[in-house]
């Protein structure tokens, strides 16, 4: 037998999946540098035609990438919500424990990750995308306990940019996960009582 014909047949879905978890383990050990639709395919043990049957670019790559984590977040945060009460408290928690709890389970990679989407505009889009869809979705969860029902762009993007940050400094460890979560729930409240 070859070594082709010994190699385990994946599904497509199976196969895609395998490149994906793949590629995060080549940026956990060698950083988002190292990952290369070549070396994703010497590291999964498959033809470069098949990554790149998969993924085209190495762009493509890292916004499949991002997607992932991205659906992961929503996942978290969607799951929390259901299981918690219908109060500013309970909302502002679960968005900071969902965001960080998301980083945390990513590990230091994704912080690579969104280094390397704001590389291209092409990528920059992709993440400025999710960001926009993050923001309605914490609009559309925190502004019923604002006094006018509403909150605007600006408190919302600086929320962003805290937990982006604080996320970013709990998975360096300069700070704890909880120390993380605390502060970017006191950032949610204090962003809603003043819209208030």
């Amino acid at each position: 037998m070859s070594t082709a014909e010994k190699r385990t047949r994946l599904s497509r879905e199976e196969r895609h999946q395998q490149l994906l978890q793949m590629a995060w383990q080549l940026i956990r050990e060698e950083g988002t540098d190292a990952l290369t639709l070549g070396r994703l395919a010497e590291k999964a043990g498959v033809t470069k035609p098949v990554v790149y049957d998969h993924f085209a670019t190495r762009s493509g790559l890292f916004a499949v990438l991002y997607q992932q984590y991205d659906q992961r977040q929503n996942a978290l945060m969607d799951d929390a919500l259901a299981r918690n009460e219908n109060s500013l408290q309970a909302r502002a928690q679960v968005i900071a424990g969902a965001y960080v709890d998301c980083v945390q389970q990513q590990g230091r990679e994704i912080p690579g990750v969104i280094a390397a989407l704001a590389g291209t505009p092409e990528l920059e889009q992709v993440k400025r995308d999710y960001e926009t869809d993050f923001i309605a979705k914490c609009r559309a969860l925190l502004a019923p306990f604002a006094t006018h029902g509403t909150l605007a762009d600006a408190p919302l993007w600086a929320m962003l940019g805290a937990a982006e940050s604080l996320s970013r400094a709990a998975a360096s460890g300069a700070i704890s996960a909880g120390q993380a979560k605390d502060e970017l729930y006191g950032i949610i409240v204090s962003m809603v009582k003043r819209s208030a």
